[in-house]
């Protein structure tokens, strides 16, 4: 079986200011000579493979590299080395909010996440928005609202909801089911669930073991930009919690 994600020698850098270059003056009067930026690197030639189906959780500390993991898979982080290729629709939760306008009321933005996602036409466009509404518990009041007079529950319930009542291909949660009451994260455990069951592949980035143990099958353990163990979720878990 072909696998869905490949990495192969991937690295990626960020361009950092070393000079407190803000503006062209700055750049005139500090750097004019020396380049006022430097590289560094956060992923170390990261070799991956997952194949469909597989439920991935990615455990690391803070800046180890796990979310521009998750950026450079997702397409929105160009490697600066080596081979990268996704062989799936991407449904990604990345951080609170992503991809939610402020401005747009609540069934505005499930609106425009269910057209980007695939999931809606003339035909399932009622019954699309009538899921993501009971899947999010939110009143037509508050969906009427705009999404700047939400709370983090509640944005966070949006955010979900509007990826998670449809059957993605490939699921990706960066840190963000801590977010919400209780009733809620439960809710949402059981619907991956559900998703990896129906097939789909997902990758779960979390700093709780118990949440890659219970959700995945497979875990990944990063360390300052390097992959240093990648196999078992409950073997990943006890890597991870060695590192402190």
């Amino acid at each position: 079986m072909d696998p869905v994600i490949k990495l192969n020698n991937v690295s990626v850098s960020y361009l950092q200011n070393r000079k407190g270059v803000h503006s062209i003056k700055d750049f005139v009067l500090k750097a004019s000579f020396i380049s006022p930026f430097k590289k560094h690197r956060v992923l170390h030639n990261i070799d991956l493979e997952i194949n469909k189906g597989d439920s991935v959780g990615i455990l690391g500390p803070n800046g180890s590299g796990k979310s521009t993991l998750m950026r450079t898979i997702a397409g929105i982080i160009k490697p600066d080395e080596g081979f990268l290729k996704v062989g799936v629709r991407v449904s990604p939760l990345l951080a609170l909010g992503a991809g939610i306008e402020l401005e747009l009321s609540g069934y505005e933005n499930m609106r425009i996440a269910l057209a980007l996602s695939g999931n809606y036409n003339k035909t399932t466009r009622k019954e699309m928005i009538q899921k993501v509404t009971d899947f999010a518990e939110l009143t037509n009041e508050q969906l009427m609202m705009p999404a700047k007079m939400y709370s983090t529950g509640m944005l966070a319930r949006l955010a979900f909801s509007s990826v998670m009542t449809c059957q993605p291909e490939l699921l990706m949660i960066d840190e963000v089911l801590a977010v919400g009451d209780k009733g809620f994260q439960i809710k949402c455990m059981n619907r991956i669930h559900e998703i990896i069951k129906n097939g789909a592949t997902l990758l779960f980035i979390s700093h709780s073991p118990n949440e890659v143990k219970e959700i995945c099958t497979r875990g990944i353990c990063l360390k300052e930009g390097k992959k240093i163990y990648d196999g078992s979720s409950d073997r990943a878990a006890n890597v991870y919690t060695k590192l402190f």
